[in-house]
């Protein structure tokens, strides 16, 4: 694999502050990496990722709350079940953002994120 990108990287460290039990939108990733507008970068960036990075990817949804993978699907599947051993609560394919949804402070990002 070549050498990721700088907005790859930005991305990924992103990615690696939400906390357990939380969930972000890709636009939300997007802007936090400084990269407003660019949510389909993160989906691109999050399949990427090498695995040993052990990135969860699982904790980044569309923005109305819903999986990333069509419902039914083994991706969806897996989501969903790495989702709720967090205490994430899935139903019907979606998350409740009001609930679950990650609204990092100054002090979270300044302190989880490099760049």
């Amino acid at each position: 694999m070549k050498q990721p990108s700088e907005k790859v990287i930005r991305i990924w460290k992103t990615v690696q502050v939400v906390p357990s039990g939380k969930v972000a939108s890709y636009g939300q990733i997007a802007d936090l990496a400084g990269l407003p507008g660019r949510a389909r970068l993160v989906g691109k960036s999050l399949g990427l990722a090498p695995s040993s990075m052990n990135l969860p990817w699982y904790r980044i949804l569309r923005s109305s709350g819903q999986l990333a993978f069509e419902k039914g699907t083994r991706q969806a599947e897996m989501q969903k079940g790495f989702l709720q051993e967090e205490g994430v609560v899935v139903m019907n394919n979606r998350v409740k953002l009001k609930q679950f949804g990650w609204q990092p402070d100054l002090a979270e990002m300044l302190i989880g994120l490099e760049f």
